[in-house]
């Protein structure tokens, strides 16, 4: 299945569209013209998907499962022994995940000396933290399964990386950065919740589409941005600050926003199609994945905006 996340392949919710299209679109009893089977009222299927990527038996009739269902019922679709995956699930991993990369984070801000992180014993820690993240990320995307102690590792280094990255942001490049980009991100996730949850954002097919089209041409630009400002010895294409650092960190913000939604979207369809539980883990993955992101863009913007204004 497609990625809808802009750094890391990872499987999703969402139906297999491969295998739906070979099946007629099927509607619950007295749901809208439309409608797909066990999508709530108002949501649009990314295409004609029909078929449960977690049925064991090829079932047509996606349905919601509580892990009280009969036997027969939750093999049918897929659930196993744990049950089905709720949306408490989904918070609870995701509070961990999240909870560790903020443990690791602060543990990292705090253990570092000051004078450390303006040299580059720091930012080697760094660095390192975020390449075994990056590790840790891909082999959990190449898994059948999710791995929660796998997953719990990215959040680790994930939560060292940042940690080094805000510190040293915060001694010597925008002091107060940090705590604005925490709360941005804090306002873009309930903002694109809220916008989801009253379905002013739909995420359609080709909603999904463009999003992963915006995001690849996002980081090729970045790409080319680091090879300029590594061979010319540079700035390189002036992302670093001034308007067009401004403007690329508000598009990864706006990018960031949209793959919210796709997660929300991806839960969404795993709760409805009775996802089991264990894949809560997944859905934690991705949206710390995207909250990262989103911070990290946040904290771009913040600090060219208070250098121009100490300027």
């Amino acid at each position: 299945m497609k990625s809808s996340n802009p750094v890391f392949s990872r499987r999703g919710f969402a139906r297999d569209a491969g295998r739906a299209e070979r099946h007629p679109r099927q509607q619950t009893v007295g749901a809208p013209a439309g409608a797909s089977a066990g999508l709530p009222a108002g949501a649009e299927p990314y295409g004609p998907h029909t078929v449960n990527p977690y049925a064991d038996h090829g079932s047509r009739n996606p349905r919601r499962l509580s892990k009280d269902a009969p036997p027969q019922d939750r093999s049918r679709v897929g659930v196993t022994a744990d049950g089905a995956m709720t949306i408490d699930d989904v918070v609870a991993r995701s509070a961990l995940t999240l909870g560790t990369v903020a443990l690791t984070a602060v543990l990292s801000w705090v253990i570092l000396p000051l004078h450390d992180v303006g040299t580059g014993r720091s930012y080697g820690i760094a660095a390192g933290a975020g390449l075994l993240a990056f590790a840790l990320s891909l082999v959990q995307s190449f898994r059948r399964e999710p791995s929660p102690a796998l997953i719990l590792a990215y959040a680790a280094f994930e939560g060292a990386f940042l940690g080094v990255i805000s510190h040293a942001t915060s001694a010597y490049i925008a002091p107060g950065a940090v705590v604005q980009a925490v709360l941005g991100t804090l306002t873009v996730f309930a903002g694109v919740l809220i916008a989801y949850k009253l379905r002013w954002i739909r995420v359609t097919r080709r909603f999904h589409g463009f999003v992963l089209a915006s995001a690849m041409g996002f980081l090729l630009l970045l790409v080319v941005d680091l090879a300029a400002s590594v061979c010319g010895g540079g700035d390189g294409l002036g992302f670093d600050s001034g308007g067009p650092g401004i403007l690329l960190g508000t598009v990864g913000i706006v990018l960031g926003a949209c793959f919210l939604a796709l997660d929300f979207r991806q839960v969404e369809d795993g709760v409805a199609y009775g996802a089991p539980r264990k894949e809560s883990w997944l859905a934690a993955f991705g949206l710390t994945v995207t909250l990262v992101w989103i911070y990290l863009e946040a904290l771009r913007v913040q600090s060219i905006l208070m250098r121009q204004g100490d300027d």
